[in-house]
């Protein structure tokens, strides 16, 4: 790319050669995602992936595309860059895995007022390090500058992934039964959904220097560190766990919190009873509840709540699920059960 530039488009406020140096700094970060699927170098036209179809009836690809919504507002603000892109891959691997898929690859999308190279950089770790939580490897990307649409220090990052799954391994709700036991899995924090109304309970956008301001409530942390917290990825706990017992349905919770997207995995007919006592509320959220006076049905209807995936299984292998998702690492426990619906057909009660 040396002889590549142009003075006059760097005049209208797009640095080609920016770039240029931003491929070049990522490219260590790429590198540490390359698996046996990989058939190319960043940097092409499009992304090569090779699949390994052996023990395959019927390949089922499954796609997930997302971003980090008003989360990336945060990163700006706080000058940190390094751990948003896990949030963009989280958001989509999390959803394949929903269906009982592999996550295989993942391209990232970044707009950006002005390209930085080692902010741009700094971005793609983040996303590297996402796709190697996930086993997914990053195969491609794009920036865009687009001065005169955004400020030039502000970007958005979004991205997608492909997955594979056996058609008969497919996950739907129609395998659901009354008596099958629901499972929370930890989040890590508000994970990347909400931010806007985290945004206006907090005034982050007219008091900035309130994210930095340790809280007691957050065990003396700020209210800034606390929200990037990374959303938790949980592709290998999930895959270890379909190995071994039969999974019902599996909801990822993201935006709509628990009255969203827990009835997802359901079948018409059957309700999921969520016990509110069991769930393990992060400070976090009781803050987000007390400044800003959010009713308890909105906060369940907007956050996890400190569950971010819930898992249906049957109530006979409920010790062998428990035992295998805390031996990968995840906080695991009962949160409710599946039942039949009332004569209003809800999917969930959260009682």
């Amino acid at each position: 790319m040396k002889n590549s530039r142009s003075e006059s488009y760097a005049a209208a406020g797009v640095d080609i050669t920016a770039g240029y140096k931003a491929v070049e700094l990522m490219k260590k970060h790429v590198a540490r995602t390359r698996n046996e699927g990989c058939l190319d170098d960043v940097g092409g036209f499009g992304g090569c992936f090779g699949l390994n179809l052996i023990g395959m009836e019927e390949p089922v690809l499954v796609s997930g595309t997302d971003g980090c919504g008003t989360k990336v507002k945060m990163a700006i603000l706080m000058d940190k860059h390094d751990t948003i892109g896990i949030d963009a891959v989280a958001m989509c691997v999390n959803d394949i895995i929903c269906v009982g898929a592999k996550p295989l690859f993942f391209l990232d999308y970044i707009a950006c007022g002005k390209n930085v190279p080692e902010k741009i950089a700094s971005i793609v770790a983040g996303v590297a390090e996402g796709c190697v939580q996930s086993g997914a490897a990053l195969i491609g990307g794009e920036t865009a500058e687009h001065p005169g649409m955004m400020p030039v220090e502000d970007y958005d990052l979004a991205g997608f992934s492909v997955g594979i799954v056996d058609k008969k391994k497919v996950l739907d709700n129609t395998r659901t039964q009354v008596g099958d036991v629901v499972i929370g899995l930890a989040s890590t924090g508000v994970h990347s959904n909400g931010f806007s109304l985290c945004r206006k309970v907090f005034d982050i956008d007219n008091n900035p220097p309130s994210l930095y301001t340790p809280c007691d409530e957050l065990g003396g942390k700020s209210i800034g560190e606390t929200l990037l917290t990374p959303t938790k990825i949980y592709v290998k706990s999930v895959l270890a766990l379909l190995e071994k017992v039969d999974i019902k349905g599996i909801s990822h919770i993201t935006g709509g919190g628990f009255y969203e997207n827990i009835p997802r995995s359901i079948p018409d007919g059957l309700c999921a009873k969520i016990n509110k006592s069991a769930i393990k509320i992060l400070p976090i959220f009781k803050l987000i509840a007390k400044t800003g006076n959010i009713p308890e049905r909105d906060m369940f209807n907007t956050y996890n709540m400190g569950v971010g995936m819930s898992i249906t299984v049957p109530a006979s292998q409920l010790d062998t699920a428990l035992e295998i998702l805390k031996a990968h690492g995840e906080d695991a426990y009962v949160i409710g059960e599946i039942e039949k619906a009332g004569e209003d057909g809800e999917k969930i009660r959260i009682v």
